[in-house]
């Protein structure tokens, strides 16, 4: 049995929409994925839609809101959220909102750099809601100002790039309290980067956080087990998942490549009110 809770679509910065996604993941053998873009939710229907003709694939309706701490990025995913929530979709949406003006600035400093690409092209490569910085990526690929998209992100907009611009304000604690207002479950992303980090969970935990995502697909084994005893010292749950695009630049995590235990997943359904059968 293989899972993974960690999957982008087009919905945000993922280059497969829902359908495919779903396809890809069982031709991959998974039984349970989860769906969790980047601060939106509209790939969760029509993902969870395409999998009723798979009876053995289950869908975690999710999203993975993106928010700042200290000196970076902290990511908060949320499962078994209710993706029709208005204030959710609302919250959702001033965020993906700030993601506009924040690309288009962005767009605006690449060209005094005399890397001229087009907001309307950056648009249709979006697809979905979720503006991201892969897709400036992309066009700045196309053009052939860079060999690859991470060169985008080390030289241009990365966070100490010259086109860099910071997202409006979201924190960690207000990640968490949307999510447990839609009646999902908080759980903290790839938490081996992030500075801080036991004072971090520590004020998720009174916010509300239930789970860390200790099996991650750029983490070793020692990274691994070092994330699981985190958890167990918190009294967290664990998740894990590869965060697949689809990128295809061959050094993304393939889908389902990582080992997450059965027992992780009963505990998360458990913790839902759900029970988890398999098959």
């Amino acid at each position: 049995m293989k899972y993974d809770l960690h999957l982008h679509t087009t919905a945000s910065d993922g280059r497969l929409t829902p359908d495919e996604l779903v396809d890809l993941a069982v031709k991959k053998g998974l039984e349970v994925i989860a769906i969790t873009d980047h601060d939106s939710v509209s790939g969760v229907e029509a993902a969870t839609a395409a999998a009723l003709k798979y009876p053995g694939l289950k869908v975690i309706p999710g999203v993975e809101i993106n928010t700042d701490y200290i000196s970076g990025e902290v990511h908060i995913l949320g499962y078994f959220i209710d993706s029709q929530d208005k204030a959710l979709n609302t919250a959702l949406e001033k965020i993906r909102e700030s993601r506009v003006g924040r690309a288009q600035k962005m767009i605006k400093r690449l060209d005094d750099l005399n890397l001229h690409i087009e907001w309307s092209r950056v648009q249709e490569l979006a697809r979905g809601e979720s503006v991201c910085r892969p897709h400036i990526a992309q066009a700045l690929l196309e053009k052939g100002y860079i060999e690859n998209e991470k060169e985008a992100f080390d030289r241009y907009i990365g966070r100490n790039g010259p086109a860099y611009v910071e997202r409006d304000k979201v924190k960690p604690t207000d990640a968490v309290a949307i999510i447990l207002k839609a009646r999902g479950l908080p759980v903290l992303a790839h938490p081996a980067y992030i500075e801080s980090l036991d004072k971090l969970i520590n004020d998720l935990k009174n916010t509300g956080l239930v789970g860390l995502e200790a099996y991650y697909g750029e983490y070793d084994e020692p990274t691994k087990r070092s994330m699981v005893s985190i958890a167990q010292k918190y009294g967290l749950l664990t998740t894990g998942g590869s965060d697949y695009h689809h990128f295809q630049d061959g050094r993304e995590t393939a889908m389902g490549s990582v080992d997450i235990p059965a027992e992780s997943i009963e505990k998360l359904y458990a913790r839902a009110g759900l029970r988890f059968t398999s098959g």
